[in-house]
Order: C-alpha cells, then structure tokens, then sequence
C-alpha cells in the first residue's frame, strides 16, 4: 500500500498517470471499494482524506476484468460499485451545436462533453442514469442534483430529446418518452 501512495504522489502532481504504458504483474485485491456515491472505501471505512482519493484516482484503471489501481510495478484489483467517479458539477456555455458543457467530478478533474469525452444514458432499475467518460474508460456517474440541470438543456432533434456539447448531438431518449 506504501507503494501504491508513494506512486500516486508521484503522478498526482502532473494529473492522471500513464496507466495504460504499465503492465505489472497482478499482485492480487487491495480491499477498497468506490461506492456509487463516489465514497471511497478501505476496509470498510470512507476514506476521509479527499487529497489520498484524488492521489489514488490518478492511478486507477479499467481492464477487461475490472478495475485495478496500477503503478509502473504493481497493480491490485478493487470493487467499483457502478462508476468510480461522480459529476458533481456542470457548466454550460453557448446554445445548440454551439453548446460546450463541462463537468468537474468529485476528485477535482474537470471534463469537456464532446467527441473524445462522450455522455452516454442508461435506464434501469435505479431509473435514468447519465455518465460521462473522464477517461479512457473511466466514467462519471451525473449525480441527481446536476442531471436537472443537464435535463433542463435538452432539446428535441429528429424525434430524440438530448443535448449538444463540443458539437455532437447526445440524445438521452425518444422525445415523447422523455426521460428524468
């Protein structure tokens, strides 16, 4: 675990690691969970030190097989509950195509909604659940109070209700079954 943290350090101060130039060895599953509220979890208790997240965010990754925290020589699985981050906050500047949202996650990193950082929308049992990709195949869980701001720009193309940033049309369902 010492490290881990000293890795993190490192890559923390320059933003996310390299992770996908590192292929350790697997050294097996380091009990932490990220609860879909964004908490994160060592043994079973938050951990309350949001700069020691923000470090462990830098090196977090998604392999087929699930998610793992890796550095250049080690790399340990953890449980991710539904998204290992959360969009806590949104920003929108301009109208239509024109439109660019931004999304700043509950470990600080801000993401521009477009091509190269798409939304994608699930409905479920938990019922209508918008993500954002921070990176590679990271994503941010909207949480609810900023999806009623993001439902608010919606507007109706080709009979689908979504929303415009970095010039791409993302479309959260049909318009007449509307989600939210």
């Amino acid at each position: 675990m010492q490290a881990l943290v000293a890795a993190a350090k490192e890559a923390g101060s320059r933003g996310p690691a390299p992770v996908h130039l590192w292929n350790p060895d697997h050294c097996g599953e380091l009990d932490l969970v990220i609860k879909a509220d964004g908490t994160w979890l060592h043994q079973g208790s938050p951990i309350r030190r949001p700069a020691l997240v923000k470090l462990f965010s830098t090196v977090l990754r998604r392999d087929p097989d699930g998610y793992v925290l890796v550095t250049p020589a080690e790399k340990l699985s953890i449980t991710v509950d539904d998204a290992p981050f959360v969009a806590v906050e949104m920003a929108s500047d301009g109208e239509g195509p024109d439109r660019q949202i931004r999304f700043r996650t509950n470990v600080d990193e801000t993401v521009d909604i477009g091509p190269d950082h798409p939304l994608r929308f699930e409905q479920g049992k938990a019922g209508f659940r918008p993500y954002a990709r921070v990176r590679a195949d990271l994503w941010a869980l909207v949480a609810r109070s900023v999806v009623y701001d993001l439902v608010a720009l919606a507007e109706e193309r080709e009979g689908l209700l979504g929303v415009w940033s970095g010039g791409q049309f993302f479309a959260m369902g049909e318009a007449d079954g509307a989600a939210a």
